[in-house]
């Protein structure tokens, strides 16, 4: 299976996905759609992808002009994929690729922060605690985008987050929230 970088400097590039049902690529209609509702903030951002795969989010971020990416997938098949996905786009500048849970990276990470956060968990264990860790991570007036299940909102409260965006397609839901600016 191969997956297509849909615009910036990489469009049209494909992408190599692993040949195994513990990862789910995000489809290309919807990454359009969600890129397209990112807009110029991604110009220029240090971005977050957890729960990587194929790095999907994380190049198309790169290729609209993030300046940084940082790459976190526990799987060592996923995590092989993502560096050849990688090195298949010319090794570009500014990527971070780390093989661990996203949980044990956590905590390890003290003083990240990031301007956008791609969210993509396993369907089967959405670890809703580990994604609300994810959100203390966010600069003020910064944005995270959760991929989950179903519809609906995701019950993840915390006082400075605010849900701005909760759209479904198909079985895809993506919620996307705010940190409140100090």
């Amino acid at each position: 299976m191969n997956i297509r970088v849909i615009a910036g400097v990489y469009g049209g590039r494909t992408l190599k996905a692993p040949n195994t049902s513990r990862t789910h690529p995000m489809g290309e209609r919807i990454r359009n759609a969600m890129f397209n509702s990112v807009g110029s903030e991604i110009q220029g951002a240090r971005v977050l992808d957890a729960f990587a795969g194929t790095g999907a989010l994380g190049f198309e971020a790169l290729s609209r002009g993030a300046a940084s990416v940082d790459f976190i997938e526990r799987d060592r098949v996923a995590a092989n994929v993502l560096r050849e996905n990688y090195q298949s786009l010319g090794s570009p500048a500014g990527v971070d690729i780390i093989t661990t849970t996203v949980s044990n990276w956590l905590d390890t990470t003290a003083d990240r922060e990031y301007d956008i956060i791609f969210c993509d968990p396993p369907y089967h264990d959405e670890q809703l605690s580990t994604v609300s860790r994810l959100l203390g991570l966010l600069k003020p007036n910064a944005l995270m985008i959760l991929s989950s299940t179903g519809r609906g909102e995701v019950p993840i409260h915390q006082d400075d987050i605010v849900v701005v965006d909760n759209r479904s397609y198909g079985t895809a839901n993506l919620t996307s929230f705010r940190r409140r600016s100090a």
